[in-house]
């Protein structure tokens, strides 16, 4: 079952505050592998959080039921697809989560990605550009960026699939998806010992 990470901006959501853990919670999509020496001990630290958190997301009971959503012909895209509305429901109400506005927060982060380019993992230094460029992270509070998102996505899978137009499922079951968020992200932050978010 294809498992294509794609909540980057609840990884950094969830980061350390620090640019360092920042980059390497991004990295945690990136880097596979044992990590050996390759990183400094915080970037280390931030990939390992990454994986955790991944682990916990997977195996949780509201993330299953989010999946339970979607429909038995896109159920095999469910993990990418949930990771996606996640990340747009984030986005949506980013205000409600974190003091910096979302726009000031990726500005931030898309000037840090492109400083470091040179050392990224090669698939990354190629998508860091047009990430900024488009306020990739941002724009995910549009339902129509959403769309595109999944509908690209779609044609980088090397089998034939039902990934485009999967927003359609998104609409379909929005305030449900919405309540599985909600009530998930108080779970994830707990379970890393993190403050809850800034309101509900």
């Amino acid at each position: 079952m294809p498992r294509a990470k794609m909540n980057f901006l609840a990884h950094l959501y969830l980061s350390e505050p620090d640019e360092e853990s920042l980059l390497g919670s991004l990295l945690g999509d990136f880097v596979k592998g044992p990590l050996d020496n390759r990183y400094n001990p915080v970037i280390t630290r931030a990939i390992a959080q990454h994986r955790k958190i991944d682990v916990f997301t997977d195996a949780h009971p509201v993330v299953l039921r989010a999946k339970s959503r979607v429909t038995p012909e896109r159920r095999r895209y469910a993990g990418i697809m949930t990771d996606v509305f996640f990340d747009h429901f984030l986005a949506r109400h980013w205000r409600q989560f974190h003091e910096e506005p979302l726009d000031e927060f990726t500005a931030r982060f898309y000037a840090l990605l492109l400083r470091n380019l040179s050392w990224l993992p090669e698939r990354l230094q190629n998508m860091a550009p047009h990430m900024a460029r488009t306020d990739w992270l941002g724009s995910y509070a549009h339902l129509d960026a959403v769309r595109v998102a999944l509908d690209r996505m779609s044609t980088r899978l090397q089998r034939e699939n039902r990934l485009a137009g999967a927003t359609d499922e998104l609409e379909m079951h929005y305030a449900g998806f919405e309540s599985d968020f909600r009530e998930f992200i108080p779970e994830v932050t707990a379970f890393l010992g993190k403050a809850t978010a800034r309101a509900a």
